[in-house]
């Protein structure tokens, strides 16, 4: 399933944004204010797209596999477009974008007040960037919360890796704070428990149980056998697509299709999978849980660490006029790189919690690898390597530049470090 759109916001976001940082001295303070907002609507209905094929990847709902034409297919357009699970990673993902823009500020403006220069310029930025991150901040923080939710209730194996839940516990389940995590031995050797907030989170109530590892890995074996019949009933609908016993059969096992598929990685013909071979199947349909586990508390421990700044700086600013304590200011300069790092760790969260599955439970990722040479997939892979490193770079060194440079590289006259004009 393609989602066409995606193109178009991203072309119009573009143009934008060229002219927003290429237009100071082209364009009146009104038109640079529409080409601001319009920039803006472009990115979000761009993250938007994006999200909502992301969030169809890791809930697939609103389509159906065709055996007809051997292919996924919208059935439900709305049905896409207003998955939770895609409508709560679009608010945390644009709110995380906020907060990253909002880190960036509040670093700058305290790096120029520790200088001394550009004081009431850094004094109005520090105060918008404290005011607008808490508010940016506060609703990642709710929206993670909201994102448990929807892969509680969409991604459990994901919820029990996320959580190193390897026994389903009684309801509400306690929220493992850290963990020594014995991976081998598929056990916890210490924990340090919250109790009953995973349950709230998870489920919201305080009855419902969140499954463990080792009875999810368990209901994904009988998936698997099952499975088998369903790839059986699809292989015979490739050779004869009007065959009425594979088309019901299809139908009946169609759920379990894409666990049977899991075993294609370890045989060609899956009817003659071993024992040995469905439970290396069995093992893969949950990631490895110290990732999973660790990437999720480094990004929240990041993002209560920003939830702090913001309002340390945003109390500043009310009680003494945006004249913030030194060490604040250099906190906030030290906490530059924390949103990126976060936002990182977040899609590591996402994307590698959702593995081995390209589209949740439907396709699994070696089954959908690119069917180039291996020469083809290194020279493609080096290209966007180079490209995006060399785009990081400038970008890197824009953001510098413009940094050191301050509010005077605009040339209006009012500001410190201004290139004398000739």
């Amino acid at each position: 399933m393609s989602i066409g759109p995606c193109a178009g916001p991203g072309r119009f976001e573009s143009t934008f944004i060229g002219l927003f940082f290429f237009g100071w001295d082209r364009l009146t303070k009104t038109q640079h204010l529409m080409v601001t907002l319009l920039m803006a609507v472009g990115t979000n209905l761009s993250a938007l797209w994006i999200l909502v094929a992301n969030g169809w990847m890791q809930n697939p709902v609103g389509a159906a596999f065709n055996p007809q034409t051997m292919r996924m297919e919208v059935t439900d357009f709305f049905a896409v477009v207003t998955n939770p699970v895609a409508q709560a990673k679009f608010v945390h993902t644009v709110s995380a974008g906020y907060t990253v823009a909002s880190v960036f500020v509040l670093s700058v403006s305290s790096w120029y007040l520790l200088k001394g220069r550009d004081i009431e310029f850094a004094r109005r930025s520090f105060r918008v960037a404290s005011a607008f991150g808490l508010a940016s901040v506060l609703s990642v923080i709710v929206l993670g919360d909201e994102s448990g939710y929807t892969v509680g209730e969409a991604q459990q194996t994901k919820m029990a890796a996320l959580e190193a839940m390897w026994e389903t516990e009684p309801a509400p389940a306690g929220l493992k704070l850290v963990a020594g995590i014995n991976e081998a031995a598929q056990k916890n050797d210490w924990e340090v428990e919250v109790p009953w907030v995973m349950g709230l989170i998870g489920t919201r109530s305080l009855s419902r149980q969140i499954p463990g590892i080792h009875e999810i890995k368990a209901r994904n074996r009988g998936r698997i056998i099952n499975g088998i019949t369903a790839v059986a009933a699809l292989e015979t609908l490739r050779q004869h697509r009007d065959d009425p016993v594979a088309r019901q059969v299809l139908q009946a096992t169609q759920g379990d299709l894409g666990f049977g598929l899991l075993l294609k990685k370890y045989t060609a013909d899956v009817r003659q999978a071993t024992p040995g071979m469905i439970d290396r199947a069995m093992h893969d349909t949950v990631p490895r849980v110290a990732p999973m586990f660790w990437s999720l508390r480094i990004m929240v421990g990041l993002g209560f660490a920003m939830l702090l700044l913001f309002g340390l700086g945003f109390w500043s600013t009310l009680r003494s006029g945006c004249r913030a304590r030194p060490w604040l200011l250099r906190a906030a300069v030290l906490m530059l790189p924390a949103p990126w790092i976060a936002s990182e760790l977040g899609w590591v969260v996402a994307e590698y919690g959702r593995q081995p599955w390209t589209i949740y439970g439907v396709l699994p990722t070696h089954l959908s690898v690119s069917t180039l040479s291996v020469n083809s997939l290194y020279g493609s892979l080096t290209g966007f390597i180079g490209f995006y490193t060399a785009l990081l770079v400038v970008e890197i060194y824009l953001m510098q530049k413009f940094a050191r440079q301050g509010p005077g590289s605009l040339g209006t006259g009012r500001y410190q470090f201004e290139p004398a004009h000739g």
